[in-house]
This record gives structure tokens, C-alpha cells and sequence, in this order.
């Protein structure tokens, strides 16, 4: 149910009345503002931003059955996710992102993927 439609609810008969049900709805407004500022800013942190690069790194292997993704916030950080196909196996790297860079060396790939993630937010 809505907080601005109340069951059972009559219409203000006098100035008295308006007065108090717009009080009411002043106070509504304000919680709801104040709500919407927290969510502006909690959603900071949350995944906003994604990029995907499909590729292949070897030969032997046909299509582009390798991946590199990028899961970013508002910040540009996060985490790029590699997963290198072949043959005999699936390796499967993780690497955090900071203000769309990392510590540790990204291949083409990855940064291919900040990058398109970075674009698309």
C-alpha cells in the first residue's frame, strides 16, 4: 500500500484538516528524500559499469571461447575476471581495479574491458 493512499480515507472537510494532511504529506516527502539522498550515495559502491571482451589466445583452439569482464562502480573499481579457454583446461583469473587501474599487470584484454566498461557508464 502506498503511504499516500490510506484505507478508509474521507476527504478533509475544513482548512484544519487540509492543513493537517499536508503536514502529514510534508513529512512523507521529507522521509522519502531523505532515503533517496542514502541510496544516491550507497549506490556509489555497486556495480555500475560492465565490459566484456571475447578472444582467443591460442591457436589450437577455435572461436572465442575466452573471455575478460569488468565489473566496475561509479569510482571506476572493482574487479576484471579472465577466463583463458583451451583444450585441457580453464584458467580463471581475478584482478581489483582502483580508479580504473590495478596493481597487478593487466594483458590487452583486460584493459580492453576497463575500458569498455568505463565507456558504457
Amino acid at each position: 500500500m502506498s503511504i499516500f493512499a490510506k484505507k478508509n480515507k474521507t476527504k478533509p472537510e475544513n482548512l484544519k484538516e487540509v492543513l493537517t494532511e499536508l503536514k502529514g504529506l510534508e513529512g512523507n516527502f521529507e522521509k522519502i528524500s531523505k532515503e533517496l539522498e542514502e541510496l544516491k550515495r550507497d549506490s556509489r559502491f555497486w556495480v555500475q559499469k560492465i565490459g566484456i571482451i571475447r578472444f582467443n589466445p591460442f591457436s589450437e583452439v577455435g572461436g572465442d571461447q575466452s573471455f575478460s569482464i569488468a565489473l566496475l562502480d561509479a569510482n571506476n573499481s572493482g574487479v576484471v575476471i579472465s577466463s583463458l579457454y583451451s583444450r585441457q583446461e580453464n584458467r580463471i583469473y581475478g584482478k581489483p581495479i582502483k580508479n580504473g587501474k590495478s596493481e597487478y599487470q593487466l594483458s590487452e584484454e583486460e584493459n580492453q574491458a576497463i575500458e569498455k566498461a568505463k565507456n558504457n557508464g
